[in-house]
């Protein structure tokens, strides 16, 4: 997982202190007996917040301190497909918790959370540019430590995601300034395809609704990470 690409300049690296709690996150928990090269202590860290506060790029910059130790599995990949959407009439606030196949992604967790022995576990992903979600696009190996997701509703009591926190070993809240926050919207909705006046009107409407949303969240979280 590359740093977005909506972000600004280079994945700047995972601060010291939230490597350490990951690094401690990993350690193997009294009773659960030492960690085999076949089936590890397997951790599930989430990455909560609202739309464009940097949730992927966090989830990146743990990516990429621990290596092949960690596989990033965005709770995106479970939107509802976007002819679907239209068929049920809820394509004009796509984003919204009732427009994600929420059972679908806490199947997908329960699997996470107690893998199988040589069975890797396929997830799916998100691709802007088709506006639709791609099956079996991330490859999660048994042998993988650490799987991160990150998404909006991770912390969401309703809507189906009530399940979400207790599979989740720890979970962080990305919080950024609005004003910044707005302005990556805007950013990321012009780089795929919306006008200036469209990409603005879908982050004041839609986007908004749901970080106000998801903001009712925060207090659930282990930690609250204060992006620059």
């Amino acid at each position: 997982m590359p740093a977005p690409a909506w972000s600004d300049g280079p994945l700047p690296p995972l601060p010291a202190d939230l490597r350490e709690r990951v690094e401690a996150l990993l350690v193997p928990r009294p009773g659960e007996g030492p960690a085999l090269p076949d089936r590890p202590v397997r951790r599930l860290l989430g990455v909560a917040g609202p739309p464009g506060a940097g949730k992927s790029t966090l989830a990146a910059q743990v990516l990429a301190a621990f290596g092949d130790r960690c596989v990033v599995v965005p709770m995106d990949g479970f939107h509802l497909a976007q002819t679907e959407l239209e068929r049920i009439g809820r394509a004009d606030r796509k984003g919204a918790p009732d427009t994600f196949d929420a059972a679908g992604y806490v199947a997908l967790l329960r699997r996470l959370r107690d893998p199988e022995p040589g069975e890797t576990v396929y997830a799916p992903e998100y691709r802007r540019d088709l506006r639709n979600g791609v099956a079996g696009a991330v490859a999660v190996p048994p042998t993988v430590p650490l799987v991160v997701t990150e998404g909006n509703y991770l912390l969401l009591d309703e809507h189906g995601f009530g399940p979400v926190r207790d599979l989740l070993d720890a979970c962080w809240f990305v919080d950024l300034p609005e004003e910044v926050r707005a302005e990556r919207l805007v950013a990321r909705h012009r780089l795929f395809g919306k006008t200036a006046e469209a990409a603005a009107a879908w982050t004041r409407g839609p986007d908004q609704r749901n970080a106000d949303l998801v903001a009712t969240t925060r207090a659930r979280a282990d930690l609250v990470v204060d992006l620059p």
